[in-house]
C-alpha cells in the first residue's frame, strides 16, 4: 500500500527538484538576502555590520572566511545558553563532533535548518522512486546503520551525533518500517551493536539499507557468519537499494556486491553536521545535485589559491568545470562564511552538480605535489580494475626520510580483499595512474625527486582495529585516505605483514 501512495508523491517531489535545478541562481540570491536579514538580529550580525550588507560583494568584504576555531567564541557563548548569538533565538539541537584543534565541536541545528537535513533526504529518496525503480522498497523494512540516537542536554539544547538527531526527526510513516529497534540503536559498543542488529534483523524483509560502506560491509559479513548463508540475497531476497554518503562507494562496491550476491541500485548523499549539501538526483553517475534551495548560501574558493591572503570567493554563477574548490557556506543555523573543510569539483553547470574531491586537511604535499583524495581513489580504482584486485581499506602518507639511499616516496598501507597476484606490477600500475591524475607528482617522479610509491600489505582487520583503538568504530566515522604527516602511518607500521 505504501508504494502505491508514494508513487504520486515521488512524482510531485521530482517536479519540484526539476524547478530547483532550473532556478538555482535565483534561489541562491533569495536565500542570501533572507540570511542577511535574519543575521542582523544577532550578535554576530552586529559585530560584522550586517546592516551595511546589501550585496554579495559587501558580505565578502565584511565577513571573513571562518572555520569552527574562528567562530569558537560565538559557539561558546551559544553553548553557555545565550540567545541570538549566531542565529535568532537558540538552536534546536547541537550536533556533536570531534575537532582536530578545538576538541568537541557543537554544530548548531535550528528549527529553520532542520528541514534541510530531513527534506533533502526525502528529495533524494523520492527522486529515486520517481524513476519507477524499486518503488516497493517502502512495503518492506528500511535500515539506517547510524550512531546512537541518545541525546544529552547542553544548557537546555538536545545534543548528540547528527545521525542520532536525524533519527528523532524521521517521518512516522517511515519509522514503522525502520530497523533496528530504538533500544538496539542506542547501544554504544559498535561490535556488540552490530551483533544485536544481526539477531534482530535476520528474519526481516529488508529492502533498503543506508550507512557508511565499510560498516555496512561489516554488518553483511556478520550476517553471513550468523546465518550460514552464502550471500546476503539469500537472507534478504528483496534488498534492492543502498544509500550512502561521506565515503566514495567505488572502492567498496565490488566487495559489497559480492557479499550481496548481485548488483543493486545505489543512491549517494552528501550530508554533514553543518548541512545537507548535495544528493544524487539521477540514476546516472554524473555527480550530485548541489542543494541550492534549502537554506544554504554557497561560496567557493579555488583550492590552488586558498592559502593566499587575497584568495577570491565566488558565488555559484562564477564557478568553472573540473576545478577544485574549497566549499564555503552560510546557512540558517548561523554559520557564516564557514569553511567546511571539503573540496568539490563541478562536473556540470546546468544543472550544478559536484563530486567531492577531498578534504582541505587530507592531502599530501610534502614535496609540493598536493595530491588529493579523488586522485588516489581514481588511481586505485584503475589499478584494481586492471589486475582484478579489490581492497578492503587503505591510506597514504609521505615517507620523507627513508632509510639508506632511497629517495622519498608515497607509502600506501593497503588491506586487501583480493590481493593481486603480482603486487610489484600492481604497484607500478598504481603509480602510473597517479601520475596521470596529478601532473606535479608526475614531475617529481620524472625528476627523481621522488621514487615510485611503495605498497605495504596489511593484515586483515588492521583498519577496523585501528578505528576501534581510536574509539571511532562504526557510525559515521571514516579512515582518512590521505595524511600529510606520519601520525597514522606510525601506528600502522608495527602491523605490516
Amino acid at each position: 500500500m505504501k508504494s502505491l501512495i508514494v508513487r504520486p508523491y515521488a512524482s510531485y517531489i521530482a517536479k519540484q527538484v526539476k524547478r530547483e535545478r532550473q532556478n538555482a541562481l535565483i534561489d541562491q540570491n533569495r536565500i542570501f538576502q533572507q540570511l542577511i536579514k535574519a543575521g542582523r538580529k544577532t550578535k554576530f550580525g552586529r559585530d560584522y555590520n550586517f546592516s551595511s550588507i546589501t550585496t554579495e560583494e559587501d558580505f565578502r568584504r565584511l565577513v571573513p572566511i571562518n572555520d569552527y576555531e574562528g567562530l569558537k567564541d560565538y559557539f561558546d557563548q551559544q553553548v553557555s545558553g545565550e540567545d541570538n548569538v549566531l542565529w535568532p533565538g537558540r538552536p534546536k539541537y547541537y550536533a556533536k563532533t570531534s575537532g582536530t584543534t578545538s576538541g568537541i565541536k557543537y554544530i548548531p541545528i535550528t528549527e529553520d535548518s532542520m528541514p534541510n537535513h530531513i527534506g533533502t533526504a526525502r528529495k533524494a529518496l523520492m527522486t529515486f522512486a520517481s524513476h519507477g525503480k524499486n518503488s516497493k522498497i517502502f512495503d518492506g523494512k528500511v535500515m539506517f546503520l547510524s550512531g546512537s540516537p541518545t541525546l544529552t542536554d547542553t544548557a537546555g539544547v538536545a545534543t548528540g551525533r547528527l545521525s542520532g538527531i536525524v533519527n528523532h526527526e524521521i517521518p512516522s510513516w517511515i519509522k514503522g518500517n525502520q530497523l533496528p529497534s530504538y533500544q538496539t540503536n542506542c547501544m554504544d559498543d559498535w561490535e556488540a551493536k552490530v551483533d544485536k542488529i544481526v539477531d534482530e534483523t535476520r528474519s526481516e524483509d529488508l529492502r533498503l539499507i543506508s550507512g557508511i560502506p565499510p560498516w555496512v560491509q561489516m554488518y553483511f559479513e556478520r550476517m553471513l557468519d550468523a546465518t550460514g548463508k552464502k550471500k546476503i540475497i539469500d537472507v534478504f531476497p528483496n534488498l534492492s537499494v543502498f544509500m550512502y554518503g561521506g565515503v566514495n562507494y567505488e572502492p567498496y562496491r565490488d566487495t559489497i556486491e559480492s557479499l550481496i550476491g548481485k548488483s543493486i541500485d545505489s543512491v549517494e548523499l552528501y550530508p554533514a553536521s553543518e548541512g545537507f549539501l548535495a544528493y544524487q538526483d539521477t540514476l546516472e553517475n554524473n555527480g550530485l545535485l548541489l542543494n541550492t534551495n534549502s537554506g544554504i548560501y554557497f561560496e567557493f574558493v579555488a583550492l590552488e589559491d586558498f592559502s593566499k591572503s587575497d584568495a577570491k570567493r565566488v558565488g555559484l554563477q562564477d564557478v568553472q568545470l573540473e576545478k577544485d574548490y574549497v566549499l564555503i557556506l552560510s546557512n540558517n543555523a548561523g554559520l557564516w562564511a564557514y569553511n567546511l573543510g571539503d573540496t568539490v569539483r563541478f562536473v556540470s553547470l546546468d544543472p550544478y552538480r559536484v563530486v567531492v574531491s577531498g578534504r582541505v586537511k587530507h592531502f599530501i604535499s610534502a614535496f609540493g605535489e598536493h595530491v588529493i583524495g579523488k586522485e588516489v581513489e581514481q588511481a586505485m580504482l584503475e589499478a584494481c580494475a586492471k589486475y582484478n584486485a579489490t581492497v578492503r581499506e587503505y591510506t597514504v602518507a609521505p615517507q620523507v626520510t627513508p632509510t639508506g639511499s632511497e629517495q622519498p616516496y608515497h607509502e600506501w598501507f593497503v588491506e586487501w580483499e583480493q590481493k593481486p597476484t603480482d603486487v610489484v606490477k600492481f604497484s607500478e600500475e598504481l603509480d602510473n595512474q597517479l601520475r596521470k591524475q596529478n601532473a606535479y607528482y608526475d614531475d617529481l617522479i620524472a625528476g627523481n625527486i621522488l621514487q615510485r610509491l611503495v605498497i605495504r600489505s596489511m593484515p586483515t582487520d588492521t583498519f577496523r582495529n585501528y578505528m576501534k583503538n581510536q574509539g571511532k568504530l562504526g557510525g559515521q566515522n571514516k579512515v582518512p585516505r590521505l595524511s600529510n604527516d606520519r601520525k597514522l602511518a606510525a601506528q600502522l607500521a608495527p602491523v605490516i605483514k
